[in-house]
């Protein structure tokens, strides 16, 4: 069974079951500058769990692209990756535990044709001193539906030191079973909901003990072990409480959040817990396998990565994101160059990276578009990026080796390696972990934060608006920028975000986050599309809100700020239209209609990945 058809079925399934299925949102987040990544199902709908309605109804499904930044660098061994799909479905206040548990078992065992006998759950143990019970009627219905088809499905305690001793079924504290954004219950903030977690595993068998530094390697099996044996193939969270005072209290309305990578179950259909040789990613595999003349099994480390990185990286670029140097640009960067180093070790041709686009596309390109939409660009991209490292490679390296002393790579010369050459301080001590040389992080960090202290002041001055002064024809050139934000955003697409700004009495300076040069029509759409709002005369208002509260809104911020729990934003509209909503700090006219007519100059790009925009007011 493919992956495209592991991911049909799940929509279908979920669709007959009254359930509206969603697109997968972007991998750059929208409204939401606490993050860089969509990381899971659930992000994207974090408003409808705080309770603002959703539009398709109290029952959605879909299978989100989600990427994770953190796992980069443990990605070699068997199932680790940096990309993914989640599959998910959710009840916003409708159907709750006995659906979901009965439906998913269902969907695993009928539609899958997975072995029930080999598969595990663990459920919440419960909190005494919170006052939050174990969750019994979670274990009970597991129960019950294996009981179903004749296996005994003993329920227990947490195997950690015993084994499972014949055990199916069992019960783990807060750090395993229960969910919530930061974590265990007792760090919750007040109002935040969270609840108890049910999760499935799936048993490749005892002999799969796979992880040879595992700490169980050597002590008895359970599902939460890392030894090789189990897989976690979904989780089901119960999200039933919320935080008042010391106290937890149930919801009026629970919700139901269920994901599952899509990826992992495919390699538990395979039954094979090599997740690098499911369909989707060993045809990857197997064009680095013709393109470098070596074999998978010859250096299984090098083909994961590339494969893995590859395919974030492409994807990544699908949304928008080019590689470059800050916020997820830097992620893309990373993702290519780290590929270019493994692809050294297999013998790789250069520049034949970009080959695995097209592998993509034939992979992808039915479920998602973007790939086809932004093929040759990719293509361009990676190749750029490719021969921009291979040339600097080879000069880095000699720095690398010539400023070697006594087996150690100071900060400040991983600080130039980094700044002038591009090579990331995790790349910097890659080669020199290979090569048996320490680099000394901590003067890396202290150069870093001197760094960031001197351009501190200019971060500062581009939450503001990148403002010089705050005169009357600066205020106003201000203002423009959060119109002309928006306008980019409706005209090019949503992958536009804000990357800096500079105002002066004379013109406005917007850069932001594109991978093409805008055509003559897209920037005669983009100044109508101000000047009509120009036009429209809209009030322009400043709120103190709740950080919650303006993410439910839809308000636009600034990737890499860190903002406090009440921020300032503007909104720029009408009862009846939004014509921007954004975070910001800095002073704003009381009516657009006072701007004048708004023309664009020039468009130009600055970096890989990020244009720029000189416009006037007249």
């Amino acid at each position: 069974m493919t992956v495209n058809e592991i991911r049909k079925k799940y929509l279908d399934f979920f669709k007959n079951k009254n359930h509206a299925i969603l697109p997968s949102a972007s991998l750059v987040p929208e409204n939401d500058p606490t993050t860089l990544f969509t990381g899971s199902g659930m992000q994207p709908l974090l408003p409808y769990f705080l309770g603002e309605p959703h539009p398709a109804g109290k029952r959605v499904v879909n299978s989100q692209k989600s990427f994770r930044a953190q796992d980069i660098e443990e990605v070699g061994d068997n199932r680790h990756t940096t990309f993914f799909e989640m599959l998910g479905n959710w009840s916003f206040g409708d159907y709750f535990k006995k659906e979901q548990i009965t439906w998913i078992f269902e969907f695993l065992t009928k539609e899958l044709d997975l072995d029930a006998k080999r598969l595990y759950f663990t459920c919440y143990a419960g909190n005494e001193v919170l006052g939050i019970p174990r969750d019994t009627e979670a274990a009970e219905l597991w129960q019950k539906e294996l009981s179903n088809l004749g296996i005994d499905a003993e329920i227990a305690e947490g195997a950690e030191e015993k084994g499972m001793q014949g055990a199916r079924i069992f019960y783990y504290g807060d750090k395993k079973n229960w969910w919530s954004r930061v974590g265990a219950p007792e760090n919750m903030p007040e109002g935040e909901p969270g609840g108890p977690d049910t999760e499935m595993f799936w048993d490749f068998g005892a002999e799969q003990k796979l992880h040879e530094t595992s700490a169980w390697r050597d002590k008895p099996c359970h599902p939460n072990c890392d030894c090789g044996r189990f897989m976690e193939v979904g989780n089901n969270v119960f999200m039933e409480y919320v935080k008042r005072g010391e106290k937890f209290q149930k919801l009026p309305a629970p919700n139901v959040d269920f994901g599952a990578g899509l990826e992992r179950l495919a390699a538990a259909v395979k039954n094979n817990p090599d997740m690098f040789q499911i369909d989707a990613i060993f045809g990857l595999i197997g064009d680095l396998e013709e393109l470098s003349g070596k074999n998978y099994d010859s250096d299984k480390v090098a083909f994961r990565v590339i494969a893995d990185h590859m395919r974030a990286a492409i994807f990544l670029m699908a949304d928008g994101v080019m590689p470059g140097n800050a916020d997820q640009s830097y992620f893309v960067r990373r993702l290519i160059r780290r590929s270019v180093r493994f692809a050294n070790k297999i013998n790789l041709p250069p520049m034949f990276l970009s080959k695995l686009v097209e592998r993509m596309l034939e992979q992808y390109g039915d479920v998602y578009p973007e790939i086809e939409n932004n093929f040759k660009l990719i293509e361009k991209a990676i190749d750029d990026e490719e021969s921009r490292f291979r040339s600097t490679l080879e000069r880095g390296m000699k720095i690398f080796e010539k400023n070697n002393r006594g087996g150690e790579i100071s900060g400040e010369d991983a600080f130039i390696l980094f700044t002038t050459h591009g090579f990331p301080i995790e790349l910097t001590e890659e080669i020199a972990k290979d090569k048996g040389i320490r680099v000394s992080r901590q003067s890396f960090d202290e150069a870093m934060k001197k760094h960031r202290d001197t351009s501190r002041a200019g971060s500062e001055k581009k939450f503001k608006g990148g403002l010089a002064g705050e005169g009357e024809m600066e205020i106003k050139y201000h203002t423009a920028t959060h119109l002309l934000h928006r306008a980019l955003r409706e005209i090019l697409g949503e992958h536009v975000y804000q990357r800096g700004s500079n105002i002066t009495p004379e013109r406005l300076r917007f850069d932001f986050t594109h991978p093409i040069k805008m055509s003559p029509e897209e920037i005669r759409r983009t100044e109508d599309w101000v000047n009509d709002k120009i036009k429209a005369d809209y009030p322009v208002k400043k709120e103190e809100v709740k950080l919650a509260e303006a993410r439910v809104r839809g308000a636009i911020g600034l990737f890499g700020e860190k903002y406090g729990d009440i921020v300032s934003i503007y909104h720029i509209g009408d009862n009846k239209e939004t014509a921007s909503l954004e975070f910001c700090g800095g002073p704003h006219v009381e009516r657009t209609g006072i701007l004048g007519h708004f023309h664009i100059i020039k468009e130009e790009a600055v970096a890989s990945g990020v244009r720029r925009i000189k416009a006037v007011l007249k």
